[in-house]
């Protein structure tokens, strides 16, 4: 079985390949600090709790924005499933993604590339990947497949915890959906803002990326809270796991080479 792991900024999240078929998927606030033995502490029994064990895996692979995690997380591959982990981005790991910015290696990140690769195969292109992270990324892919840039625009749980800490009489609040976008007191007045906000951000910029690239283009989002937003954006697609399961297809890719 493959594991793939996901290292972002806020959630490292852990996802166990049957073949094509996701088994589970675990997440754990991203901590730099994590030890080997610790990540292996954390991940076993929620692996038993599914019915795997550390033994089921046999490959790994990783894409990571935290560089100070790498360590730790190659060194639980090799102390605890025994194998060599794939890293997107490091020599020898084709990603399968030509990419037309100034500097490819510092201006994609791994989960970007993944993005990218999965959704072309999957929907064809011209695309926009609207990815629902620390940051709200969009990716814009065109009709070959090919990165030719993006967007980074910031995340809906950042704005949330700068509102409530650069404003000493506002609370703290969760994201959700407001009945309506006038509100009548603070803290629906809030949400709204977020929430509908929010929308207005991530419509404003897909249209605008449509209009500079000259031609209409399939959306599709992705992230955590990509869910939240599906029936109040017109997405033609939303998946989750979109990261993970281009993941999949890199690591299939490069065991095949």
């Amino acid at each position: 079985m493959l594991l793939a792991i996901n290292a972002n900024n806020t959630n490292t999240q852990f996802c166990v390949f049957d073949g094509e078929q996701i088994r589970s998927t675990w997440r754990a606030a991203t901590n730099p600090k994590s030890t080997a033995d610790e990540f292996a502490a954390w991940l076993s029994p929620l692996m038993n709790l599914a019915g795997l064990k550390l033994a089921d895996i046999d490959a790994v692979i990783i894409a990571i924005v935290v560089p100070e995690m790498l360590f730790n997380l190659k060194t639980l591959c090799r102390k605890y499933f025994h194998t060599e982990p794939l890293v997107i981005g490091e020599p020898g790991v084709d990603a399968g993604v030509e990419a037309l910015v100034d500097m490819p290696k510092q201006d994609i990140g791994a989960d970007r590339l993944c993005n990218t690769i999965e959704a072309h195969a999957r929907w064809g292109g011209p695309l926009i990947v609207v990815d629902y992270g620390t940051a709200t990324n969009f990716d814009v892919v065109d009709g070959e497949g090919r990165f030719i840039g993006g967007i980074i625009a910031t995340g809906i749980n950042l704005s949330l915890k700068a509102l409530y800490e650069a404003a000493a009489k506002l609370p703290h609040i969760g994201v959700r959906r407001p009945t309506r976008v006038i509100g009548k007191a603070t803290v629906p007045a809030m949400e709204s803002g977020i929430f509908w906000g929010y929308i207005g951000l991530v419509e404003g910029l897909i249209a605008r990326i449509q209009q500079e690239y000259g031609a209409k283009m399939k959306v599709i989002a992705t992230g955590g809270l990509a869910p939240l937003f599906e029936d109040a954006i017109h997405f033609d697609a939303v998946d989750p796991d979109l990261t993970l399961r281009g993941l999949l297809r890199i690591y299939r890719r490069n065991r095949k080479t």
